[in-house]
């Protein structure tokens, strides 16, 4: 079963940045050929498509809301997928989840399309 595993948020200023980290586990399971998607969920709010990038890594897609800020980017030989997230806004507090699909559909990353998820990791915005 392949595990994914978000690590990274905390709190940070705005204006500032961040890094958060998508690992994945599992016996037998590799990343490289597979979409991940980051996700966000604010309090009182449905889970948001943030960025989305492809198995090898060359396309990538971001929110509107993000675009420009935020950077995805992969390391497969490190199992690992990263979102940094540059000068930070406090409508950027969430719970940032990232989640994967179960082949490489490119940088198409739906909702209801995703097959594994992980737990979240909280990033707060906030001076």
């Amino acid at each position: 079963q392949l595990q994914l595993v978000e690590s990274g948020g905390g709190l940070v200023q705005p204006g500032g940045s961040l890094r958060i980290s998508c690992a994945a586990s599992g016996s037998g399971f590799t990343l490289d050929y597979r979409t991940i998607g980051w996700f966000r969920q604010a309090p009182g709010n449905e889970h948001v498509g943030v960025s989305c990038i492809s198995g090898s890594g060359g396309h990538t897609n971001y929110a509107s809301s993000v675009k420009g800020r935020f950077t995805i980017s992969r390391d497969n030989s490190k199992k690992t997928v990263y979102l940094q997230m540059n000068s930070l806004k406090p409508e950027d507090t969430a719970v940032y989840y990232c989640a994967a699909r179960a082949g490489d559909y490119g940088n198409n990353c739906p909702r209801y399309g995703m097959d594994y998820w992980g737990n979240g990791t909280l990033v707060t915005v906030s001076s």
